[in-house]
């Protein structure tokens, strides 16, 4: 009975390389594939007619203001001003009443002086990859630069790369290690499923419809 348990835990720990290994290279290849396609200033981002906003709640579960979406806000606010972008295209969820992530960033980009007729609103974008592809197939961008935190923009550069689209990404201010500790270890988790979904699931978004044009 000793041998068996013992090769049962030989096993496993097998198995927990296995998956550790799997999970360090997932993080790896997002990186290495988005790296040269990522801007910290607004200076050097290239000039295009379409920002991505990434959606993300306005406001935390103990109610608190959620400090990605500020900053994800204050990042694309940067670039509509700098002459970056002449359109923000805000792609989030809002598949539960009374929870609506685009509404949320129209609201808050007009308060910070964007044009409500600058900004255009993608209610399906589900997940990075939905927002992503719906950005190129329903609104018509293959050009077009995202804004997010860099551990969001690498995965969302990574998954356009997958679908032939080259775009940018501008990374908006980051949180303290604190306060994103939880968000940056499911990162680790939603790398190995992007990678999942684009190499074997061959995941498709939810929801894409008619195309929709935005007008610049």
């Amino acid at each position: 009975m000793k041998k068996l348990y013992k090769k049962i835990f030989l096993y496993f720990l097998l198995f927990l390389a296995v998956i550790t290994a799997f999970i360090a290279w997932a993080n790896h290849h997002v990186e290495s594939k988005a790296k040269n396609h990522l801007y910290k200033t607004a200076a050097e981002v290239p000039a295009t007619n379409v920002g991505l906003v990434l959606g993300t709640s306005r406001k935390l579960i103990n109610g608190h203001n959620n400090l990605y979406f500020e900053y994800r806000i204050k990042a694309a606010v940067e670039l509509f001003k700098s002459g970056k972008v002449k359109h923000l295209l805000v792609s989030g969820d809002n598949h539960i009443k009374g929870y609506d992530e685009p509404e949320d960033m129209r609201q808050a980009l007009i308060a910070a002086g964007v044009p409500d007729s600058c900004i255009t609103l993608d209610y399906a974008g589900f997940r990075t990859l939905d927002s992503i592809i719906r950005c190129w197939k329903v609104f018509g961008q293959t050009n077009f630069v995202v804004i997010s935190q860099e551990f969001h923009n690498e995965r969302a550069v990574f998954l356009a790369s997958c679908y032939g689209l080259n775009i940018s990404a501008y990374n908006a201010q980051n949180v303290d290690n604190y306060y994103g500790l939880r968000t940056q270890i499911r990162e680790y988790f939603a790398r190995v499923k992007a990678i999942l979904d684009v190499y074997v699931l061959k995941k498709k978004p939810k929801f894409l419809g008619e195309p929709v044009q935005i007008k610049l």
